[in-house]
């Protein structure tokens, strides 16, 4: 495996030395939010902790934890590390359930996130050379412009695109020969639709590598949209709360993602006990910033389920790697008691043949909760007889009650019928809670 880094000397660092790094920044951190941050100050007197209690990674368990509920109690300024005439950029969240979580950004700040975005540039082979296509949103989203400042420390020639006007997109592509694309893996999969309505073959178009992120997908999607476009479909995790995308991403073994360690700690909690699991256990993922100044969070939530493995990797990197979440621990639904994870659907359709373009609608009738999926048809599907597409139904309701342990009415849809989105996808409509 060619051994690709953008800096070798931390990201292959000895684990002994990258947690004696990580000790020293955290004793630094927490002493800076204790002095300058009230409301966590407040937190920890609540529980007793002083920051000379703190002494290095071994005593990380002893701070409070954080969520989103904390930042929007703090909204605008409350959770502000430095005086505001530091901070140079704000990012924001999309507020899509209540306030909007706004993150500021020191200069330094914003170099350490372009930094960790141009790690995940050269992880999937990117140089000097490569023309880096950036199909993320721009503006208050972090996706645009961390995968740009990152484009730009490699040295790509960047197109920032944002999202959206898709035929604009293919052109570039084609006429500019771009070979890493940036965005949405459900854009990257419309993107693809399109090109094969185009009749644009995968082996025609110059894209080696796409690196994608900001909304749940699985290795089913994953082998689809590298089919399509004929590339490798690496992934990419991040938060505004923690910068944005780049706090991990995967090498070429495509295993899991290295978290930039020298930058975040990472912790997985049981969500109910708030107990620290071992490694390798599944839970909920914590973030702890140690070198961001103006907004550094101490043990934030994410709400992602996933796991932390230390499990030597071919490419070289020593940093911890997070498997793909698995779902979150507030999104997830509950439906007649099951849990229930879009991914899981996802993965029946996958498997199935069909294009992950699906809604899932969740209701109450007569005190019992329903569960729909409409999945779109493909062309060549749309020709089958009405018999053939009962059929079909029967085979997606039988393998989603295998699957999720409740049975669903599947809906199978012309296509295109389902609204395509340019940034994250709508899967879920619940109207329970409107009842």
């Amino acid at each position: 495996m060619q051994k690709n880094y953008y800096q070798p000397e931390i990201e292959t660092m000895e684990l002994s030395k990258l947690q004696a790094l990580q000790s020293e920044k955290l004793v630094k951190q927490v002493k800076h939010v204790y002095e300058n941050v009230p409301y966590y100050r407040d937190m920890m007197d609540k529980k007793g902790v002083k920051p000379e209690d703190i002494h290095g990674i071994e005593d990380l368990h002893k701070l409070p934890l954080i969520s989103k509920t904390d930042l929007r109690e703090t909204y605008p300024y409350g959770m502000l590390a430095v005086p505001l005439e530091d901070c140079v950029r704000i990012q924001s969240t999309s507020g899509t359930t209540g306030k909007r979580v706004i993150a500021y950004y020191t200069q330094n700040d914003v170099e350490l996130w372009e930094e960790c975005c141009a790690r995940a540039i050269v992880a999937v082979g990117g140089t000097k050379k490569d023309v880096c296509q950036v199909a993320y949103g721009y503006g208050l989203f972090t996706g645009g412009p961390g995968l740009n400042g990152g484009s730009h420390k490699v040295g790509c020639l960047t197109l920032p695109m944002s999202s959206g006007n898709t035929e604009r997109q293919i052109q570039f592509i084609t006429d500019l020969k771009a070979t890493i694309l940036c965005c949405t893996p459900s854009y990257a999969a419309y993107i693809g639709e399109v090109m094969k309505e185009q009749g644009i073959k995968p082996e025609e178009n110059s894209l080696k590598a796409g690196i994608f992120g900001a909304e749940p997908w699985t290795e089913e999607m994953r082998r689809d949209i590298e089919k399509t476009l004929g590339i490798k479909a690496y992934d990419i995790y991040g938060l505004t709360e923690t910068s944005g995308p780049g706090v991990a991403f995967e090498c070429e073994a495509q295993t899991g993602m290295h978290i930039n360690e020298d930058h975040f700690i990472a912790e997985i909690i049981d969500p109910d006990t708030e107990e620290v699991l071992p490694l390798g256990s599944v839970g909920e993922l914590v973030f702890t910033s140690i070198d961001k100044e103006a907004f550094p969070l101490l043990r934030y939530r994410t709400r992602d389920i996933c796991k932390l493995t230390r499990e030597a990797c071919p490419c070289g990197r020593t940093h911890v790697k997070m498997c793909k979440p698995m779902g979150r621990s507030d999104d997830m639904m509950i439906i007649r008691g099951v849990n229930v994870f879009p991914s899981q659907i996802e993965t029946v359709l996958i498997n199935g043949g069909y294009a992950p373009n699906y809604q899932i609608l969740v209701d109450r009738a007569n005190n019992t909760d329903t569960l729909d999926i409409n999945v779109e048809l493909s062309p060549e599907q749309e020709k089958d007889t009405t018999k053939t597409v009962a059929q079909r139904e029967k085979a997606l309701e039988t393998a989603m009650r295998a699957m999720l342990g409740i049975g669903p009415k599947v809906h199978l849809v012309a296509p295109k019928s389902i609204a395509r989105s340019e940034g994250k996808a709508v899967r879920v409509i619940d109207k329970r809670k409107l009842h």
